[in-house]
């Protein structure tokens, strides 16, 4: 039996995250590590509360948005948010964190890292937001490809 190395284990548990996603275009999914511990966890979709995409449709759809344009006109949050906000609520310190999500930030979700201080992004999928990548190589905040079991500056 192979263990797998701790990048592995816990992108593969966003994966298991993003299945809680209610957007109709793209599951995400996210998790806050730190110390080898999950802090918090997140999903794309709508606020406590309110209608999810799933059951009311798409605004960005009807609207004919591009993906990673105009985030404001829809319904969700992003997962990065989500998992920033649940740490908040329950006191959590996330600074030094490790993000672990399953598609690279947008700008808006990396400005929100850069200023939550978390300092390491390892992601699988891109996202078409080159200003993002732009303010997060800027900050200093490391970010890191997962390419599936092997992966590049792997933490110990």
């Amino acid at each position: 039996m192979t263990r797998p190395g701790w990048d592995e284990y816990f992108m593969e548990i966003t994966h298991l995250v993003a299945k809680r996603s209610t957007c109709l275009r793209r599951q995400v999914g996210a998790v806050l590590v730190k110390d080898k511990n999950i802090l918090a966890t997140g999903y794309n979709g709508a606020p406590s509360g309110v209608a999810h995409c799933l059951d009311v449709g798409c605004l960005r759809e009807k609207m004919r948005i591009p993906s990673g344009e105009r985030h404001e006109l829809c319904r969700g949050l992003h997962a990065e948010q989500n998992a920033i906000i649940q740490a908040a609520k329950h006191g959590t310190n996330i600074d030094g964190s490790t993000l672990y999500c399953t598609t690279m930030p947008c700008v808006i979700c990396a400005k929100m890292i850069i200023n939550a201080g978390i300092s390491r992004i390892v992601y699988e999928e891109g996202y078409a937001d080159q200003l993002a990548a732009e303010m997060v190589q800027e900050s200093g905040v490391r970010v890191e490809k997962f390419t599936g079991t092997t992966q590049v500056g792997e933490s110990p």
